[in-house]
């Protein structure tokens, strides 16, 4: 597995999820083995390889999907083979995703905290968002280190999709961290992904939707642009919005920066 790509990964985590450490497993024949880590570690956790069906992370490859615990050490629904390990790291609250490809789990990425409580879905929206990100890098480095021109390809037309997807969730979102983290994880699949002035070529901005950006380029709110433009808020907000799914933007800052490089705003 590529360790750069995950070390990556593991820097976005832990700053989009606020985590206290994010760390990574490589799964091999259902075992989880711990040896990426963004944050401190004092005990034994780098290197502790996780038995099938054990721990956090053999749950969530059980699970097939994200799963978190307000508090690891106490709960209920789960074996507490590594309980000494985590108590010796003070690690709690933690969350856990699996990395999938060619359907079969080659990761699993975490975050924890060193005290209890809800991690909140936000952690969970991060960690999952990231790890599809990372799944889409894996795919497209293992076609083409195998040489499959085809696989490549329609690997590559599968990456732009979830870059596409990843784009058109951010701007939905009203959680600016959420949406940003989004925003960071499609911009990491960008070498895979079609350029900005590609992507913008046959985008075209109505008049209207020109003067909206324009304001937003000054820093007005959308309260403010009501007002110059003699708009409702509702209307400012849905100028925002389209004009924010048209340049694939996740924030409104983000459409400024595209629109002038495609050369639709001054």
């Amino acid at each position: 597995m590529d360790g750069r790509a995950v070390d990556e990964t593991l820097g976005r985590v832990r700053r989009g999820a606020a985590v206290s450490l994010a760390f990574a497993g490589t799964v091999t024949d259902g075992r989880v083995t711990l040896d990426r880590f963004e944050g401190r570690t004092v005990g034994r956790l780098a290197g502790t390889t996780l038995q099938p069906g054990h721990g956090l992370g053999g749950r969530v490859i059980a699970l097939g999907r994200a799963h978190a615990f307000s508090d690891y050490l106490s709960s209920r629904s789960i074996s507490h083979r590594y309980d000494a390990i985590i108590a010796a790291e003070g690690l709690h609250a933690m969350a856990a995703v699996p990395v999938v490809v060619a359907r079969r789990p080659v990761a699993v990425l975490y975050g924890a905290l060193h005290s209890p409580g809800d991690l909140g879905g936000r952690t969970l929206d991060v960690l999952t968002a990231e790890a599809r990100a990372l799944e889409q890098e894996l795919a497209v480095a293992r076609a083409l280190d195998t040489g499959g021109d085809d696989g490549a390809a329609a690997l590559r037309e599968r990456v732009r999709a979830t870059y596409a997807e990843l784009r058109r969730l951010a701007a939905d979102l009203d959680d600016p961290l959420l949406r940003d983290a989004l925003v960071r994880a499609a911009d990491h699949l960008a070498p895979e992904a079609p350029s900005s002035t590609e992507a913008l070529a046959g985008v075209h901005l109505t008049e209207r939707e020109r003067d909206v950006l324009a304001l937003v380029a000054l820093g007005s709110s959308n309260a403010r642009i009501g007002e110059e433009l003699g708009l409702t808020l509702h209307t400012v907000k849905g100028y925002v919005k389209n004009v924010m799914a048209k340049l694939g933007a996740g924030t409104r800052l983000e459409a400024v920066v595209l629109a002038r490089r495609a050369g639709l705003l001054a």
